[in-house]
């Protein structure tokens, strides 16, 4: 089960979005990846670049810890790495809490979740 809420949360992040999160209870993992896409805007200038960052929801919807970058690929110098990877983590920290129903409460709190934060290009 835990592979598959990863694998569905990730298919469900989109490139960037901008409006806000949404204000009803989410109730899948679908809606809790359409909402934290909409969070995304990835940095200007920084192309063919992603992030993937590892972290967990308690039921409350806020994050279990700091979310942790398991992979990088950023294109540039060593600064547009560090504000590639400071504006993913900065995003999904923004994002929360998010408010789940009881029905997605108790499917992903405590689970481990990966999810890659992309460029535009």
């Amino acid at each position: 089960m835990n592979a598959l809420v990863r694998t569905a949360l990730a298919g469900a992040l989109l490139l960037s979005a901008t409006d806000q999160v949404r204000a009803e209870p989410l109730n899948s993992v679908e809606d809790l990846g359409a909402a934290l896409s909409k969070c995304w805007t990835p940095p200007a200038g920084i192309k063919n670049s992603f992030v993937t960052l590892r972290f967990g929801f308690r039921g409350n919807g806020t994050l279990m810890g700091p979310p942790q970058p398991t992979a990088i690929n950023v294109t540039g110098d060593a600064a547009q790495r560090k504000a590639f990877v400071a504006a993913a983590t900065d995003a999904l920290q923004g994002c929360t809490p998010l408010e789940f129903s009881k029905t997605l409460a108790d499917e992903i709190a405590g689970n481990v979740f990966t999810l890659q934060y992309r460029s535009a290009e």
